[in-house]
């Protein structure tokens, strides 16, 4: 039996198996997980027994599997190969949800993100400029994330509505991994949560800080700030193109998009021509009204990286926004001929074409969209564009 049940672990077959959830799943509700195993011709269980086939811990909880109390017996089964523990993620790869090399059958840009939780591009690309979310893969210089990525960024946005600031998110996070060393994502790796102006840790029932009893005294900005050696950036002058950058982000991460935009400047005199600086310049002289600008640096960024498809998908966004829609439609056909499953540019696209009049070949892109990622923020919107008579 346990060879048996060894081979069928290896592809992944949930068939005639009894599966139990422990913890908090990051990827489903226990409802849809359910529906899914049932599905696959498993039969979910609610109670760990001696009947239990596979025992699914959730990556949200990690200490989740020690509170069940897994009994003696049930180890006993587990070392016979008759019982198999098995992760979160690979219980999805085993529903076929994700591929076991892929890692993700559905993928989030910036833009989707940004969307989807009600938050800026910038913030989107600060969480991942600062390590807060990682991306699944990069197609050239353009992110994708997955849905673990998506549930650490929904509980940054929540965060971010109960009145944190960006910055006391980080510090706190920081806070965190300098107490637990081992600890250097917080929110994929502990259950926390925020109760006042405090990022706390979730242990049983209760609420402690990383310290055990301890608690760190988030209170008092100023002495928070001494303690981990955070640096006025106004006390020194850049001397260097990356000081330079790291001062632009600084300043955009207050929105003081002026002098981020000089900073930036700054940075490509001393550092010559770059791609990437003048992407980031183009994003900030966008936000901060300068359209004009925003194209001419756009146009920038691509002469120097032709193959930087955000690049061209925002000069399409930006030049239709302006009104110059044939343009805006010939940029983003662009940003589609470097990479065809780029599901922003087909949406913006689709949007373009349709406000020119050109339905028919609008509908192509919203149907692209629709392949590309069901479940996108702009799914809806594409339906019912292919289908108004449903209104």
């Amino acid at each position: 039996m346990a060879t048996d049940w060894a081979k069928s672990n290896e592809a992944g077959d949930l068939s005639g198996k009894r599966v139990a959830i422990v913890g908090k799943l990051a990827g489903m509700t226990r409802r849809e997980v359910f529906t899914a195993l049932r599905e696959a011709d498993a039969t979910p269980s609610d109670k760990i027994d001696d009947r239990v086939d596979v025992i699914v811990f959730g990556e949200n909880d990690l200490t989740g599997l020690g509170d069940q109390g897994i009994s003696p017996e049930l180890q006993e089964k587990a070392a016979n190969g008759d019982l198999k523990f098995i992760s979160e993620t690979t219980l999805w790869q085993w529903l076929g949800l994700i591929e076991p090399h892929q890692k993700l059958h559905r993928l989030y840009t910036p833009a989707m993100l940004s969307d989807l939780l009600g938050v800026s591009k910038s913030i989107i690309r600060r969480w991942h400029r600062r390590g807060l979310i990682i991306p699944a893969r990069q197609v050239r210089s353009l992110p994708y994330f997955d849905y673990r990525e998506v549930a650490t960024a929904k509980q940054l946005a929540a965060m971010l509505a109960s009145g944190l600031s960006p910055d006391r998110i980080e510090r706190q996070l920081s806070a965190i991994s300098e107490y637990l060393p081992d600890v250097q994502r917080p929110l994929v790796q502990l259950s926390v949560m925020v109760e006042g102006r405090d990022i706390l840790l979730r242990q049983g029932e209760g609420l402690v800080e990383p310290g055990g009893q301890m608690r760190f005294d988030f209170d008092r900005d100023e002495d928070f700030s001494d303690e981990f050696n955070v640096v006025d950036p106004e006390s020194y002058e850049p001397e260097t193109a990356e000081q330079w950058d790291a001062r632009a982000a600084d300043y955009e991460d207050d929105e003081q998009l002026e002098e981020a935009i000089r900073c930036l400047r700054s940075a490509l005199a001393i550092g010559g021509a770059s791609a990437e600086r003048s992407f980031r310049l183009a994003e900030l002289l966008y936000r901060a009204g300068h359209l004009h600008g925003a194209v001419e640096r756009y146009h920038t960024a691509i002469e120097l990286d032709p193959d930087m498809i955000e690049a061209r998908a925002n000069l399409g966004c930006v030049l239709a926004e302006a009104g110059q829609l044939v343009e805006a439609v010939s940029a983003l056909r662009d940003a589609i001929n470097v990479y065809d499953d780029y599901c922003d540019a087909h949406y913006h696209l689709a949007r373009t074409l349709d406000e020119l009049g050109r339905e028919r070949e609008a509908a192509t892109h919203w149907q692209k969209c629709l392949e590309l990622n069901p479940d996108s923020p702009w799914a809806d919107e594409a339906y019912q564009r292919l289908n108004p008579e449903e209104d």
